[in-house]
């Protein structure tokens, strides 16, 4: 699924570095440079977008003030340099707040957020290929980053710092822990069964006693998840 994005921004600099982060990135498309909101909102009059990455200290126009315009507001990610307005900025939905000077890695989480919000409909569409109503998010692993698409999960394994995606056709090992791939995914899509454990719901097969069949997978269910489960299966 492409996205279409502007930047706006006062900053030659910060146009750049987040077109280059873009760049890194397949389906980004740059649709317009913005030096100010009001360029913005001329631009946003006659064309639609998918994501904003919006400076907040601008002249003519601050960046909250230019959101509070705009009748139907695309997806937004925060660039500045000040912390202080972080409250406000989720006060008015916007996906992630980057704090400059902010790296490809921070970049790349928020921008994850935007490409998972499976809610969003194509405008003028109402038969979308099902490519693009799929969620997809990247995720770093041996030094290069891969594209994952959501329906091919299996399930999440967590072990120690290192979490292990399970796909239909290969597993991928990465840092982290299971808590961050939770925020990730789709919570009507995906269940935690055990601490260390999170499975998609679709491609459970069977569950028989403590353990949960996916493909040709087998997956423990703990003790304190067993409850909550059992209430979702009724």
């Amino acid at each position: 699924m492409s996205i279409k994005y502007i930047i706006v921004d006062d900053e030659s600099v910060a146009h750049d570095i987040i077109k280059k982060y873009c760049s890194l990135l397949p389906n980004m498309q740059l649709m317009q440079h913005c030096y100010d909101a009001i360029e913005a909102i001329e631009y946003l009059s006659h064309n639609e977008v998918d994501l904003i990455f919006l400076d907040l200290n601008m002249p003519k126009l601050k960046g909250f003030e230019f959101l509070k315009t705009l009748s139907h507001s695309p997806k937004v990610i925060v660039t500045t340099a000040y912390k202080e307005h972080a409250l406000e900025g989720y006060e008015l939905n916007i996906v992630d707040y980057l704090l400059k000077p902010f790296s490809f890695e921070r970049f790349l989480k928020a921008v994850n957020k935007v490409r998972t919000d499976t809610q969003k409909v194509p405008s003028n569409t109402q038969s979308t290929v099902s490519d693009e109503k799929q969620g997809r998010f990247f995720l770093r692993s041996e030094n290069k980053y891969i594209q994952i698409v959501m329906d091919d999960i299996l399930f999440i394994e967590s072990s120690g710092n290192y979490i292990k995606i399970v796909l239909k056709e290969e597993i991928i090992t990465t840092r982290g822990k299971l808590a961050s791939m939770m925020e990730l995914m789709p919570i009507d899509s995906f269940l935690q069964v055990h601490r260390s454990f999170m499975v998609a719901q679709k491609h459970i097969k069977r569950i028989e006693g403590n353990q949960i069949f996916l493909d040709n997978y087998t997956v423990p269910i703990g003790k304190l998840f067993k409850v909550q489960l059992e209430r979702l299966l009724k």
